[in-house]
């Protein structure tokens, strides 16, 4: 059974950094790729950063660009997005997701979800 689990999410002052972690558990896919996604309360659910192609290719949303960075681990199955400069616009609960795909956009389906995150950035 496959398991998505993402980790580091907390609280931080506007302009500091945080760290989320998502590992997927119980896959042996030849192709992979994993996104992030988020959903403030009230909200619809958005997508931050994309990582494909092997790791070799990453896609950001506008809100998000210049500083969050989505990174591979050693193993293929573990994706980072590191968070810098927060705003409080960025607090939401934030989802990592998996695709059984060498290819991943905002727009396609995901195979599986983790249960989320949450990240609370305080002005």
């Amino acid at each position: 059974q496959v398991q998505v689990v993402e980790s580091g999410g907390g609280s931080a002052q506007a302009g500091g950094s945080l760290r989320l972690s998502c590992a997927v558990i119980g896959s042996s896919f030849s192709d992979i790729c994993m996104a992030w996604f988020r959903q403030a309360p009230g909200k619809e659910r958005d997508g931050v950063a994309v990582l494909f192609n092997g790791g070799g290719n990453t896609y950001y949303s506008d809100s998000v660009k210049g500083r969050f960075t989505i990174s591979q681990g050693i193993a293929k199955t573990t994706v980072y997005l590191h968070m810098n400069s927060l705003i409080p616009e960025d607090t939401a609960m934030y989802y990592c997701a998996v695709r059984r795909a060498w290819y991943c956009s905002f727009g396609v389906e995901y195979n599986y979800w983790g249960q989320g995150t949450q990240v609370t950035v305080s002005p």
